[in-house]
């Protein structure tokens, strides 16, 4: 079937997280991914456990359909293949801390100059501009300063990192929009043009009503929990057996939520019958709520509520979100065949196009897999050629 981006060749220089997540959503929709790793030693997630069969799971859960070739960019012969590999792509994936490609020579204005039509993207903690761009960021340095860990947390307690790498993810998200916003521009143009993401922005870009909520008030918000800010009620309450999640987003749903849960005689309270009425009375509204979740089963609860049309869910970990029905529908669990690993399970793609879907059509490569099909297909290397540019030992 027709892919949306079948026709584009991507040179990925990522590793880790970021730049991995971006060309992997690009190679999901179709694009040709070359993955350019260091020799003997590869992406530095191959060396993050958990291991299947010796296999980084962390490295093949972020590097499905791609292609994998190992070249040395320090050497003359290894850059001299890099700028040849540079004029047959459309987009170049970096995410190396500002600097680092100008000093092996390989710069966007270097690039453009061998490529004017190239997409040149590159993602880092903080940009190719300002007074913080040459220094160094992961995930959890960036989610401190970035403002989102000060209103994570318990009520009352410490900020806390997110679980996923959100900072990681956020940036390689904006990172493929980038891409795509620059590949419509070039199609328009014929012009390629520089993507610059930061990790730090892109955190500050998700703060939502946390920002909103400073400005108005001139007070930071601080960890609240799981209670939402402004949404009443909007935060998990337990039952008799466990935990539910419950969003009464507007008023008439709140109209609905009264009526499953027997609170019928507040329902037309002057001080609950808006939300911004529940928010301010949430002290004394909160105990009535959970008196009646306690009295019957976090099961009960979701189908009693859900056919009422009230959000609501329960707390799954992850062994269930595996075995739950909508997710496995929406193949959002695949089972892929790696070639060392075997069989194993990962996230599906959460983009479904009607008419060029996305696919997993291979496993993540093993380290240097494609080198000898990458330099004959996209190069028209010649095996003597080939042979002797790996008596240099550049690969």
């Amino acid at each position: 079937m027709e892919q949306s981006l079948s026709s584009l060749k991507v040179l990925d220089m990522t590793r880790v997280l970021a730049g991995p997540y971006c060309t992997m959503i690009l190679a999901d929709l179709g694009a040709d991914v070359i993955k350019i790793e260091v020799p003997e030693k590869g992406d530095d997630s191959r060396q993050f456990g958990p291991y299947i069969n010796g296999e980084s799971a962390y490295f093949m859960s972020i590097n499905r359909n791609k292609r994998s070739m190992t070249l040395d960019l320090k050497s003359e012969s290894g850059k001299a293949l890099f700028f040849e590999l540079i004029q047959t792509v459309d987009v170049v994936v970096e995410n190396f801390r500002p600097g680092t490609m100008e000093k092996l020579g390989m710069g966007y204005d270097v690039l453009k100059e061998i490529n004017p039509s190239l997409i040149y993207a590159a993602s880092s903690g903080f940009g190719h501009t300002g007074p913080y761009s040459k220094r160094p960021a992961y995930d959890g340095v960036v989610q401190a300063m970035g403002g989102i860990m000060s209103i994570t947390g318990e009520l009352g307690g410490k900020p806390t990192r997110v679980g996923p790498s959100i900072g990681d993810i956020t940036a390689g998200l904006f990172t493929a929009i980038g891409v795509l916003a620059a590949l419509n521009y070039r199609n328009e143009t014929g012009r390629g043009q520089k993507v610059d993401v930061a990790m730090l922005d892109c955190q500050v870009a998700i703060l939502e009503n946390a920002m909103a909520r400073y400005f108005a008030t001139g007070e930071s918000p601080k960890p609240a929990g799981n209670k939402h800010s402004s949404i009443v009620p909007f935060e998990p309450f337990e039952t008799s057996d466990g935990e539910i999640m419950i969003a009464v987003g507007n008023d008439n749903l709140w109209r609905k939520f009264c009526a499953e849960a027997g609170l019928e005689a507040i329902v037309d309270d002057p001080k609950y019958c808006t939300n911004p009425l529940r928010t301010e009375h949430y002290e004394t509204l909160r105990p009535m709520i959970a008196a009646k979740f306690k009295a019957d089963t976090t099961d009960s609860w979701y189908h009693r509520l859900t056919e009422a049309g009230v959000p609501c869910g329960p707390i799954n970990n992850i062994e269930m979100l595996t075995k739950d029905p909508q997710v496995l529908e929406r193949e959002m669990i695949v089972e892929v065949a790696h070639e060392v690993a075997g069989k194993t399970h990962i996230p599906g793609i959460p983009i479904k196009l009607s008419r060029s879907p996305g696919s997993i059509r291979t496993a993540a490569p093993v380290l240097g897999e494609h080198t000898d099909e990458i330099l004959k297909t996209l190069l028209g290397k010649t095996d003597e050629e080939i042979k002797a540019l790996k008596a240099e030992g550049i690969f």
